[in-house]
């Protein structure tokens, strides 16, 4: 069946996102180099995250409560007020960072905004994701926007039966395998991956080959990838 609809991730797929994390990350090892090496703060970081990740959710907020926890355990509880002041900043960082839109964003969903309707599919912190989206001047060439919790098949199969979707006239594009590409076939849709230059480890995963599933470098092959299918 021909391609009507595109769904897209946001993060890392439209505009930067991991690389932020990424820097704060560093700074919370260097905040740490008293009480811990760097490879046993991130594997306590991560184990924190997964842990909180059904109570916080995905983004900021969970982030660096989890990093606060991490700082706690490390320490032992010696962690001065002041230095967990500084975790607490570098959040409101991250949540008051700039959008940054990824190469040929801006060109190639307003060239599909006018041939197919498309969908922006991410998930996170509602009032955050809200606040990138409508900074990154791209809201108006969504037929729709969903902000959800998760995404998984179940996910995905309520979003499109709650707008007359068929699965096979449906591809998502983004840069997760586990979350953007994966939950869609196995609904029956398809999928397009994009790399981003940073995979968190929550989103580490592998896809065997399939006929409904290529990758590209970046958006600017997704107009001849859709044109082919």
């Amino acid at each position: 069946m021909t391609i009507d609809t595109v769904g897209f991730d946001a993060d890392d797929t439209l505009w930067h996102n991991e690389r932020y994390f990424h820097v704060a990350q560093q700074r919370f090892h260097d905040l740490l180099a008293e009480f811990a090496e760097p490879h046993t703060t991130e594997e306590v970081l991560l184990q924190a995250e997964r842990r909180n990740l059904m109570l916080f959710g995905y983004g900021v907020k969970g982030f660096v409560l989890s990093m606060i926890e991490t700082a706690i355990e490390l320490s032992d509880g010696a962690i001065p007020a002041s230095q967990l002041q500084l975790i607490i900043e570098q959040g409101k960082e991250l949540l008051a960072h700039p959008v940054e839109l990824l190469p040929y964003v801006p060109e190639v969903i307003g060239e599909l905004a006018s041939t197919h309707r498309l969908v922006l599919i991410t998930k996170g912190d509602l009032t955050h994701q809200e606040t990138k989206i409508a900074t990154s001047g791209l809201a108006d060439l969504f037929w729709q926007i969903e902000v959800v919790n998760e995404k998984d098949p179940a996910t995905y199969s309520r979003i499109l039966g709650r707008h007359s979707i068929d699965p096979s006239s449906f591809v998502m594009v983004g840069n997760s395998l586990r979350s953007d590409i994966l939950p869609v076939l196995d609904i029956g849709g398809r999928g397009v991956h994009v790399p981003y230059e940073i995979t968190w480890s929550m989103e580490l995963a592998v896809a065997e080959d399939h006929h409904d599933f290529v990758s590209i470098a970046d958006l600017s092959e997704l107009p001849e990838v859709l044109a082919r299918w």
